[in-house]
């Protein structure tokens, strides 16, 4: 049967308005979508084993290692993404993110995932991405050191750049208040849960006195002896034990568990932006919840960690596989 001119007219609107839904649809697929546990099972299916054998030496060396992993994966995230852009070193023609004022003097790790690198490089060459050499070492740490398991979703690749100005402004600082911390967490498509969550890694690792400094002596939300104690190795001049390190958790720093909110409740937080989970506003409910449930913390900080690992992933054809960390191919 014929169509009449209007008829037509009618049916092509809803014929472009339909194609334009579907296309609509198909790119709008986020690249995280493009990222499972099993990207590797067939192109080297033991990336895992490969993985965690490194990392299981490296924090029997040196346990603290473990905290060191975590946080690389963390402030390569928060970074234009997940990436591996934080491995980078500078070159003529790049500028990495290592000199960045969060990262500069402090970020750890880059020998471990070199190691690694290698070690899959042997065993598959030209196949895993260090990008998900991170995602999968962090997990590996926090299992090592006591915390929960999870299933790691891969398929990330590297990028070929990097970025000094987005490292120094998208790392949310040790001063940062709490409107600021959910702010920053909320772009990145992380909850107030997630932030609080995420936070619990400091459970592990130590600090800097250069990063504690202005709450250790300025702050009035933190117990006066724990005060003191930090103040002992931690003067009070700027560039005198600038260097100078104190646990995270005061409790238990190299185990994975909920001593970290233990000490949040006690006013026994590190760094100020810790102490701003707890200090009357409206995250105190889930740091006195993780507090005493460390199931509720373990369960949110994975679900926590598996968003944060979807943070704008290339995917396919987009960025590279580097045949060495540090340098694009």
């Amino acid at each position: 049967m014929a169509l009449s001119t209007s008829q037509y007219s009618s049916f092509s609107s809803r014929v472009i308005i339909v194609a334009v839904a579907v296309l609509v649809v198909f790119t709008g697929t986020s690249s995280a979508d493009q990222l499972y546990e099993g990207f590797y099972s067939k192109s080297c299916p033991n990336v895992f084993g490969t993985v965690k054998s490194v990392v299981h030496k490296a924090i029997s060396k040196e346990r603290r290692i473990g905290a060191s992993l975590l946080r690389l994966f963390f402030h390569d995230c928060f970074v234009n993404g997940c990436d591996g852009s934080v491995l980078l070193d500078d070159t003529s023609s790049v500028t990495g993110e290592k000199t960045a004022g969060p990262n500069k003097g402090s970020l750890r790790g880059f020998e471990v995932v070199d190691k690694i690198k290698s070690a899959a490089e042997k065993e598959c060459p030209g196949v895993v991405s260090c990008a998900d050499i991170l995602a999968i070492a962090s997990r590996d740490s926090v299992v090592i050191l006591g915390g929960p398991n999870w299933d790691v979703k891969l398929g990330r690749r590297d990028s070929k750049t990097a970025s000094l100005s987005a490292a120094n402004s998208g790392l949310p600082p040790p001063s940062s208040s709490l409107s600021n911390l959910i702010k920053r967490y909320r772009d990145l498509g992380l909850s107030a849960k997630d932030l609080v969550a995420l936070s619990g890694g400091h459970t592990i690792g130590q600090a800097r006195c250069i990063s504690f400094r202005d709450h250790i002596y300025n702050d009035t939300d933190i117990d006066s002896s724990f005060a003191k104690i930090r103040q002992r190795k931690c003067p009070r001049q700027t560039g005198s034990g600038d260097d100078e390190l104190a646990p995270l958790d005061l409790q238990t720093p190299t185990a994975f568990d909920n001593s970290y909110f233990k000490n949040l409740v006690n006013r026994k937080g590190l760094l100020h932006s810790d102490q701003q989970l707890y200090d009357g506003g409206s995250t105190d409910s889930l740091v006195e919840t993780y507090s005493t449930d460390a199931e509720a913390f373990s369960c949110d900080f994975v679900t926590a960690m598996i968003k944060m690992g979807d943070i704008e992933p290339l995917t396919g054809s987009k960025g590279e596989i580097r045949n060495n960390c540090r340098k694009i191919n």
